[in-house]
């Protein structure tokens, strides 16, 4: 275990340098990265009591180094995947205190909220609504028109889930629609990010899966959807991460507290991060948007990952033996893998898949989901016809078009409502 971590933090340190902060006992670097961007700071934080220690170990780490706090207050942070409200209560807050930076303390969904914000609060004289910014670039196109800039953001992580604190993306939801949406842009990448990874053994055990299975969804997804000249990075990311996963999601039941085990699952999510750096996410994660309303994020990709897995198979062969092999070292695949091929081989890897979920009490189907109806299908279908969305059927191994999706992803949703691998088809 001990060599994987090291091959992950090679591996974190060759991607983000000196400008990001990891390990255990690191949370005292925030004030050294936003004393670099001024005398004020915007701290958006969760404002609860079980989560004081870390927002006052924040504080004070900017005290230390003479930034004040923009408001003279803590900014309440956002609810479960960033709905637009928090979006723009968040936008109001930096046009009314003008900070020379943001910090955003918290999860995935804070993060992502907080990026979102600092886009409509920069370039709100052009577009102040959210959604002309959905889609890749749109950020980028507006900064270069209007010769703006974002203020800078240090990110601090407290959730091993989404690695939001490292990459490009703010997922943004429309709690009405119940549909999930995404910037995709390099411009929003947090400026500095720290993640104190023993934070992390405050979070529930729903919460600690759902982010060790957002990690693996990272990883597998990015891999399966890799180009030849990106292989041998994603692979490598791949390895570590979905290992340093899968070894230990069921450790950390059993011992929720242990600094090493807490440290291997934030080195993954990591991984996880940099892994959607390096390619794009596609099937699962599309998939995920449409069911904001009923599943958690880690959650739903945890669910839908075996199904695109069978789905992908026969492109994906080279990449199945890398991964499949990972989850039968650790007793969750019992068939010989050599002898398989092709859509066995992938059913297979399936196969070991849903037996993690089992063994850590997680769902298998989308039936299994309190609260899923086949409105959550059409949803889907509906999403992945959305031009806003088309990343995802793009970064699939198996692109997709509007036009192919009510004949191949109509299925795997059925397959997933299911459990039936048998009602999935494959491309020829």
């Amino acid at each position: 275990m001990e060599n994987l971590k090291a091959r992950a933090r090679e591996l974190l340190r060759g991607f983000k340098g000196d400008g990001y902060a990891f390990g255990l006992g690191v949370l005292d670097r925030v004030g050294e990265f936003a004393s670099g961007f001024g005398n004020s700071a915007l701290v958006v934080a969760n404002r609860g009591d079980w989560f004081r220690h870390v927002v006052d170990a924040v504080v004070e780490s900017l005290s230390k180094r003479g930034v004040r706090l923009a408001g003279d207050r803590i900014v309440p942070d956002a609810a479960p995947n960033a709905p637009r409200e928090d979006v723009y209560r968040i936008t109001t807050y930096v046009l009314q205190f003008r900070p020379d930076c943001l910090i955003a303390v918290g999860g995935g969904s804070t993060i992502d909220a907080v990026k979102a914000a600092n886009v409509l609060a920069s370039l709100g004289e052009y577009e102040p609504e959210i959604d002309p910014y959905f889609g890749t670039g749109q950020v980028s196109a507006v900064l270069a028109k209007s010769g703006k800039k974002l203020l800078p953001m240090v990110a601090v992580q407290s959730a091993a889930s989404s690695g939001a604190h490292l990459t490009k993306y703010s997922n943004v939801t429309d709690p009405v629609a119940g549909q999930k949406k995404l910037i995709v842009d390099e411009a929003i990448v947090p400026s500095r990010a720290v993640f104190d990874y023993a934070v992390t053994k405050s979070m529930p055990k729903g919460m600690t899966l759902d982010g060790a299975f957002d990690a693996i969804a990272h990883c597998l997804e990015v891999f399966f959807g890799i180009g030849p000249q990106k292989y041998d990075l994603a692979r490598e990311i791949a390895e570590v991460g979905i290992e340093l996963a899968v070894a230990n999601m069921e450790r950390v039941i059993e011992d929720p507290k242990s600094d090493e085990v807490r440290e291997a699952l934030g080195l993954a999510t990591d991984l996880g991060g940099y892994a959607i750096m390096v390619g794009g996410t596609n099937g699962a994660h599309l998939t995920s948007f449409s069911l904001v309303d009923i599943a958690s994020h880690g959650r739903a990709c945890a669910v839908m990952n075996p199904y695109y897995t069978v789905f992908f198979a026969p492109a994906v062969e080279r990449q199945l033996r890398v991964v499949g092999d990972i989850y039968k070292r650790y007793g969750y695949i019992t068939a010989d893998l050599d002898r398989l091929s092709g859509r066995e081989l992938g059913v297979a890897t399936a196969e070991g898949m849903v037996n993690l979920s089992v063994r850590v009490g997680f769902p298998t189907t989308l039936s299994e989901i309190p609260g899923f109806t086949d409105e959550h299908i059409e949803r889907a279908m509906t999403a992945a016809k959305d031009p806003q969305l088309d990343m995802k059927l793009k970064n699939m191994p198996v692109p997709l078009s509007a036009s192919l999706v009510e004949e191949y992803m109509r299925p795997i949703l059925l397959a997933a409502k299911t459990g039936d691998f048998s009602l999935i088809k494959n491309m020829k």
